[in-house]
Order: structure tokens, then C-alpha cells, then sequence
């Protein structure tokens, strides 16, 4: 798939609904330091900044296929975006609290597709089961 990087910029800072944003620590995949970023998540996009209110992103990460996981690291409230498959990069990031990590791995672990379409299905059989077992 093609993506416009044009219209993708205008998405990530247009008024459509944000399901997470806030300030995370991301490690570099050239430099290893980590650089404070402001994420912004929209559906299974996440965008990243340098600072908030900035207009255009640094970045973006397409969320699906990817794994959330605690990270085994000497800083706490660290967590990291796998990608599996070929060349898949791996993304460090840290949160500056415990409850703040657990939101954001909710909210990355919501936004993929695959969720998604397991809470359909969990919809429609409960559905299934309230109708009496009619569809």
C-alpha cells in the first residue's frame, strides 16, 4: 500500500479523535540515546513529534502486526513495539510512570486489528447468546 505522506501529516494533527497522546522516551535506532517525543494515537497509527503542538511528525508507526512487550531493560517503565517477519525494527520506549506504561500498552495493544476483530466476535456471540442462539 501507497501512503501520502501529505494527507498522513494533515491526519495526524487534524481534529479526528485521539485515543492516546502524551510524552514518551524513545530510543534511537542510529543514535541509542533516548530523545522525548510527544506520540500521538489515532486508530492504528502512531505518530511521534518533537514537542507537542509541533505540525508535522517525525515519524509514524503502523501498528499492525506488532507486539507489545514489557522490555528487559535497567529503566524502569519500559515497554517496546516488536515487529515481526523480515527486517522488522523494534521500537524502545519509556513512560515516566507505572500507570502511565500500562495506559499506553493498552491503548497500542487496542489499536491493531486483530483486537479489534476478536471484540467483534466476542460482541457477536454475546449477541448470538442473548438471542437465544438465533444469528
Amino acid at each position: 500500500m501507497k501512503i501520502n505522506e501529505k494527507n498522513l501529516c494533515a491526519y495526524s494533527i487534524s481534529p479526528t479523535q485521539i485515543d492516546k497522546e502524551g510524552y514518551l522516551l524513545k530510543k534511537g535506532e542510529v543514535n541509542k540515546s533516548f530523545q522525548r517525543r510527544w506520540f500521538v494515537l489515532k486508530g492504528n497509527l502512531l505518530f511521534y513529534f518533537e514537542k507537542k503542538g509541533d505540525r508535522e511528525p517525525i515519524g509514524v508507526i503502523i501498528l499492525e502486526g506488532c507486539t507489545i512487550e514489557l522490555a528487559e531493560c535497567e529503566d524502569q517503565f519500559t515497554f517496546k513495539l516488536l515487529f515481526h517477519g523480515g527486517g522488522g525494527r523494534t521500537y524502545v520506549l519509556v513512560a515516566d510512570s507505572q500507570e502511565s506504561l500500562e495506559e499506553w500498552m493498552k491503548a497500542l495493544a487496542r489499536a491493531s486489528y486483530d483486537y479489534l476483530k476478536l471484540m467483534v466476535n466476542e460482541l457477536q456471540k454475546q449477541l448470538d447468546e442473548l438471542n437465544g442462539g438465533y444469528p
